[in-house]
C-alpha cells in the first residue's frame, strides 16, 4: 500500500503539491491524469524518495527516503525525461540487472519486442541514443524487473505506434501488480486501469474507481464547471449531447456507464480549464420486455 499524507512540496516560491492525501491499495492500477504543472511528476518523485517534502510518504509502512534501497527494490520506474547518462548501454543493462536482481536475457527480450537490438547499441553511450531508443531501453529495464509496483511517467513519449502497443501489451501481462501510469492519453491505458485520478494544482480533483465489469444499465449524470468558456471544449462536449445554460461555463449531460473511461479521456484534454466535475451514478429502470428477457436468460 502507498500512503500519501498531507504531502506538501514547493520549488522556490511555487507550491506544486498542496496537502496531497491519497491511498493506493495493492492491486490498484491507476491512470494519473492532469494538465502540465498539476503535480503528477512531483508526486511520483516523492514516492520514489527523490525529494525532501512536508507530510508523509509510506510504502507498506516504510519511508522511501529512510528505507530507500528496500523500497526501490520493489519498484520499476520509467521517467518522463530520460536521464543524461554517459554509461554505455551494455554497462547500464548489466548494472540495472544487478541492482534489481533481474535477468539480462529478459531485458534483451523485452527490448527486442519493441524493436531495439541491445547488441547493436551495446557500446554506444546511453546519452547518444535517439529519444525512441532511450525510451525503449528504459522500458525494457523496468519490465525486466519483477516488481510489485510499476510507475510509468508518460511511458509512450517518443515511441512509434507499434512500440506503444507493445508497451501496453507488456503491462497487460502484469495486471496483478500495482501500477501508476501518468498519461495524457487516457484512452490508451483505459483497458489497463481500474482507477482514474486527476490532479490539478497539487491536489486530487477526481478519484474515480472503474469497475472491472460495468453494468450497461448504469448512467452517469454529469455536471462540468469551467474556469472560462472555451470554444473547442464546447464543440467536444456538445458531441456527447451535453447542454449549457449559462454562456458555456456549466455543462450538464449523461454518460453511459461503459463509456466512462472514454468520456474521462476526452475531459483530460481540457483539464486545465475544468474547475469542477460531478459524476453521479443512476441505474435505468428496465422495461417489462427487458426484465422478461433477463428472467428467461
Amino acid at each position: 500500500m502507498i500512503e500519501l499524507k498531507n504531502l506538501v512540496k514547493s520549488f522556490r516560491r511555487t507550491r506544486v503539491l498542496d496537502g496531497l492525501t491519497l491511498t493506493i491499495a495493492d492491486g490498484d492500477r491507476i491512470a494519473l491524469i492532469g494538465s502540465n504543472g498539476a503535480g503528477k511528476t512531483t508526486m511520483i518523485r516523492c514516492i520514489l524518495g527523490e525529494y525532501v517534502h512536508d507530510g508523509k510518504v509510506l510504502i507498506d509502512g516504510l519511508s522511501p527516503r529512510t528505507h530507500r534501497t528496500e523500497v526501490l527494490k520493489r519498484i520499476a520506474f520509467v521517467p518522463q525525461m530520460p536521464p543524461p547518462l554517459r554509461m554505455p548501454v551494455g554497462e547500464l543493462v548489466d548494472f540495472a540487472a544487478r541492482v534489481h536482481g533481474s535477468d539480462v536475457a529478459r531485458i534483451r527480450d523485452v527490448a527486442q519486442r519493441m524493436g531495439l537490438d541491445i547488441d547493436e547499441v551495446r557500446r554506444r553511450p546511453f546519452l547518444k541514443l535517439s529519444g525512441g531508443q532511450k525510451q525503449k531501453l528504459l522500458i525494457a529495464i523496468a519490465m525486466g524487473h519483477d516488481a510489485d509496483i510499476y510507475i510509468f511517467d508518460e511511458p509512450t513519449a517518443n515511441l512509434d505506434p507499434a512500440a506503444r502497443q507493445i508497451v501496453f501489451d507488456l503491462l497487460a501481462e502484469r495486471l496483478d501488480k500495482t501500477m501508476i501510469i501518468s498519461s495524457h492519453r487516457l484512452e490508451e491505458v483505459a483497458m489497463l486501469v481500474n482507477r482514474v485520478i486527476e490532479m490539478d494544482r497539487g491536489r486530487v480533483v477526481l478519484d474515480d474507481r472503474v469497475e472491472e465489469s460495468v453494468d450497461p444499465s448504469v448512467r452517469l449524470d454529469a455536471l462540468i464547471t469551467l474556469r472560462r468558456p472555451d470554444e473547442a471544449f464546447a464543440k467536444a462536449i456538445t458531441e456527447w449531447g451535453f447542454v449549457s445554460t449559462d454562456d458555456g461555463l456549466s455543462w450538464r449531460g449523461e454518460v453511459a456507464g461503459p463509456d466512462r473511461l472514454r468520456f474521462l479521456g476526452m475531459l483530460a484534454r481540457y483539464s486545465g480549464i475544468i474547475r469542477d466535475l460531478e459524476l453521479k451514478e443512476r441505474a435505468i429502470a428496465r422495461t417489462e420486455g427487458e426484465r422478461g428477457v433477463v428472467a428467461n436468460a
